[in-house]
């Protein structure tokens, strides 16, 4: 099967451009025009085309795209280009600016010149520079030749880049596919969005903060700047709430809408400081406001791509790419289901969303060997329910609803390390108080009921100690991952690195205090916090090997932290449906033993399922 490497050139300006517009409004722009492609077919010399669309298209069919592989740097960009310009598809998509998050970290740099520098694969041009605001009717013969051989170099670049990635490093080959099947969500779009429906989502949003504002009698100016908000809460007989800037160390205004002093608030006795504060949310918050503009705007221009980004996270799993986070649409309060249901199946076909239940507690059970857990979820047992009986001793049969809310609260929070102070304010931002000396007891309870989760944060903290000094630790149930203290790194089940770089410790009077390095600066971790992080890319590797199996048979349209979200004929939804669950319900060969489960429904739109 051939490689065949593609770059594409277009016309940007200053106001029309990849750093002030999404990649989807871009391409789809009325101002868009491609100024040149260049094109590798396997190690043969690169060409570069210039042309009208017309002359561009033809030189572009002359190729046997769909039995090749395509490759690009940010294939998302060149993919949706060959597709929605030129109506031309790859059998598979490559993306070196993928296998870099995945073999080198989410840290990694993912400019190409970046990334040539780091695997000395050629120096990048910035003959881009020079073409802003050129129309390719405007280019001289000599500025569109410099052109093309910049164009023709960035090819070479990533071409080399592909090479050194793939046969020096053997990445996965399961990986490859979950690149392709990521990119083609965004490349190759299915779901629709119900602009009306948007619209009216729209006018009452707009309407509700409009309301928020007025009866907080204060003005817009007043909420939106953090030092006269400051000022109307000390009106009120309020001191603001502060914390510590992440990015200064300074301290600054706890005004975000997670922040637990400033969520207190909206408790306050005096109503008017209720007020304030939600108006504050409401006319702040602006993302349920502008995503809707932004699902119009798509919507007016054609299918809904869908945005994510492969590795985008530490652990591996999926984030939200191109300004549109489908992972955090919401699930709760006014706005709830409301997106969702305005993106719609295709004609004559259904979505089945299918959510794995609790995953992470489950992986953290079966990797730890708590047997006791691992059995109670195999057999479909409440353990929720089993959880609050231990807590509140009493029978599960006399375990009340507000009980189990308790047992399901510490079974999924406390599994990593959390302490009473935090689990406390867990507590509290899902509307249960619970005593801090409560609390701690409730703590110890889960941990003298689960020693073995226990004993795998200390084997944990050890394998911190452990990789500094370059020994090589166990870590969990025998066969799942390994620790690779020359990198600094946990090898996951995928083939795939969790890398902690520059990992280093610091000597404090609670002990040795571990770090490593982003580009955030230093983040402190601890023993429950990788087993956290372990725990979720073990998930990630079982969910994107359900992902590969359910795409056999049907189109994966999205995925959303622990779901699936595919198409399938509505003549045949029934079916669908125990397929699709049958696959969430498959382990790999790796996880022998792990009792998987999962939820699902279907529907017209995402939001009905």
């Amino acid at each position: 099967m051939n490689l065949i490497t593609i770059d594409f050139e277009t016309y940007y300006n200053r106001e029309y451009s990849l750093s002030k517009m999404t990649t989807e409004e871009y391409i789809r722009s009325p101002f868009f025009e491609v100024i040149g492609v260049a094109v590798k077919v396997n190690d043969n010399p690169t060409e570069w085309a210039s042309g009208t669309h017309e002359q561009i298209k033809a030189w572009l069919d002359t190729f046997n795209w769909e039995d090749s592989l395509g490759l690009a740097h940010n294939a998302m960009f060149d993919g949706a280009i060959l597709n929605w310009v030129f109506d031309i598809r790859p059998k598979l998509w490559l993306d070196t600016l993928s296998m870099a998050r995945a073999l080198h970290g989410v840290e990694v740099g993912g400019s190409l010149k970046a990334l040539a520098e780091r695997h000395n694969a050629g120096v990048k041009g910035d003959e881009v520079i020079n073409a802003i605001g050129i129309r390719r009717r405007d280019f001289s013969e000599s500025q569109l030749a410099a052109y093309g051989d910049y164009c023709i170099n960035d090819v070479n670049i990533t071409h080399t880049l592909f090479n050194r990635m793939w046969v020096g490093r053997s990445f996965p080959k399961k990986e490859i596919q979950l690149i392709d099947l990521t990119l083609r969500m965004f490349t190759e779009p299915t779901l629709r969005l119900d602009k009306d429906l948007l619209a009216q989502h729209l006018s009452d949003v707009r309407l509700r903060k409009e309301k928020l504002l007025t009866d907080a009698g204060i003005n817009k100016e007043d909420l939106m700047s953090n030092p006269k908000f400051a000022e109307v809460l000390r009106s009120f007989g309020v001191e603001p709430p502060m914390k510590e800037s992440p990015a200064t160390g300074q301290p600054t205004f706890a005004f975000a809408k997670n922040d637990e002093d400033f969520k207190a608030l909206m408790e306050h006795p005096d109503e008017r400081v209720q007020a304030a504060v939600a108006a504050r949310i409401g006319a702040k918050s602006t993302l349920e406001e502008t995503r809707t503009e932004r699902f119009i705007g798509i919507a007016e221009r054609g299918l809904m791509p869908v945005p994510l980004k492969y590795y985008a996270a530490h652990t591996g799993r999926w984030g939200g790419s191109d300004n549109l986070n489908l992972q955090n649409l919401p699930s709760r309060g006014a706005d709830a289901g409301k997106l969702k249901k305005a993106i719609l199946a295709p004609e004559g076909y259904k979505i089945i969303d299918a959510d794995s239940s609790q995953i992470e507690a489950r992986v953290l059970a079966w990797l730890a060997e708590q047997n006791d857990l691992v059995e109670a979820f195999a057999k479909k047992e409440d353990v929720y329910k089993k959880m609050a009986s231990a807590i509140y001793g009493i029978s599960e049969d006399q375990v009340t609803k507000e009980q189990r809310f308790v047992g399901k609260t510490t079974i999924l929070g406390a599994g990593y390390g959390m302490g009473a102070i935090k689990f406390q304010a867990q507590l509290k931002t899902m509307g249960a108080e619970v005593d801090l000396d409560e609390c701690r007891r409730i703590i110890q309870v889960y941990r003298d009921t689960n020693p073995q989760i226990v004993y795998l944060w200390q084997q944990a903290q050890v394998m911190l100690a452990s990789t500094i000094n370059n020994e090589v630790a166990p870590l969990g149930r025998k066969g799942v991952l390994t620790v690779v203290p020359k990198h600094k790194a946990i090898k996951l089940p995928s083939g795939l690195l969790m890398r902690y770089d520059e990992l280093s410790y610091s000597e404090t009077d609670k002990g040795l205090q571990f770090a490593y390095k982003t580009r955030k600066g230093i983040t402190k971790i601890y023993g429950g916090k990788v087993i956290e992080n372990v725990c979720q890319a073990i998930a990630r590797c079982i969910i994107s090997e359900q992902m590969l199996r359910i795409s056999r048979k049907y189109r994966v349209v999205m995925t959303v932290h622990d779901a699936i979200a595919c198409v399938v004929p509505q003549t045949e939804v029934v079916e669908g449906v125990a397929f699709v669950e049958e696959c969430m319900r498959w382990t790999p060969d790796w996880a022998v033993g792990l009792p998987i489960n999962c939820e699902s429904g279907y529907g017209d739109s995402y939001g009905d399922c």
